[in-house]
């Protein structure tokens, strides 16, 4: 029988979508993880909210398919919202978005696991207002080596006059995040963040790459710079992801940083008690003259 939550219905709310949630946990049914979203939502749509988005859909489960979407197709539930988007190609196609908890559970209905959004919102969408960086190690380094580079990474941020924000992106790596005034448009985002990474990168070339390749990233940390583009998407906080053990992209303070052993450490139970954790998250200003110093400093 169906279950509803926050007034969806959900299908085989019994479905397991994780055969464990976290060490000495059980399995995380379809109707858990909705109600993850439904108590998490204040949290999660204070970054989350009415920015076009891709989900990472398994309606299986994790044992079956996955798909990312970002094209909403008929039959989506309406607290999915949609809104026209005008693409690369001149085309306008249709993009997701929500504004309520409603919204995340009628994803999760649907079989999504995972949000993730554009770094803009729907008012304003040539006026991003996040800068994030992912810092993604090579499978052979530990997650100290990723600790130490988002320690010295925010100390060069900060240098440069912008404070970010840590996120445990429940895989691999970890997200520097800047919440910014919406004074400047895509080109020039793009351009700071792909100055920033290449100039870390030329500075520290055996610790930092901005080479997509594989090869080229072995024994070093891939500063992921392209979530600066328009269309482009990051994890959103909060969201579960699809790994053993329900891990949660979840932010962290930078003191709570240098005490944690994995990018995984955080489980659904701990990031609804956690929520934000005090974390400054006011817009700061990306402005022409910091783009202009990080010119300066690669021309050297």
């Amino acid at each position: 029988m169906p279950e509803r939550i926050e007034g969806v219905a959900i299908s085989h709310p019994e479905r397991v979508i994780f055969a464990d949630a976290g060490p000495g946990k059980a399995g995380l049914t379809k109707a858990g993880l909705a109600r993850y979203y439904q108590q998490v939502a204040p949290l999660m749509l204070q970054e989350a909210a009415d920015r076009p988005l891709s989900m990472l859909r398994l309606p299986e489960g994790m044992a079956g398919e996955r798909f990312f979407q970002k094209h909403p197709g008929k039959g989506f539930p309406k607290p999915v919202k949609q809104m026209q988007i005008t693409e690369s190609d001149g085309e306008a196609a249709p993009y997701a978005y929500v504004t309520d908890a409603a919204g995340l559970v009628a994803a999760v209905q649907m079989g999504t696991v995972e949000f993730h959004i554009w770094a803009a919102r729907r008012d304003r969408l040539e006026r991003p207002d996040r800068l994030v960086f992912d810092l993604d190690p090579d499978e052979g380094l530990g997650f100290a080596a990723v600790r130490a580079a988002a320690l010295a990474l925010r100390g060069r941020l900060r240098d440069l006059g912008l404070d970010p924000w840590a996120m445990l992106t429940g895989g691999k790596g970890v997200h520097l995040v800047v919440n910014l005034r919406r004074n400047l448009g895509w080109d020039e985002l793009k351009h700071f963040a792909h100055g920033f990474a290449t100039l870390c990168a030329r500075d520290e070339p055996d610790r930092y790459t901005v080479a997509l390749s594989k090869a080229s990233r072995k024994g070093r940390i891939f500063i992921d710079w392209l979530r600066n583009e328009r269309g482009a998407t990051a994890v959103a906080p909060f969201s579960v992801r699809a790994r053993p053990g329900a891990p949660v992209a979840a932010p962290l303070g930078w003191d709570e940083l240098t005490e944690t052993e994995t990018a995984r450490a955080i489980d659904i139970d701990m990031a609804l008690k956690r929520g934000w954790a005090g974390i400054d998250r006011r817009p700061q200003t990306l402005t022409r003259p910091m783009v202009e110093a990080l010119d300066k400093a690669l021309a050297e």
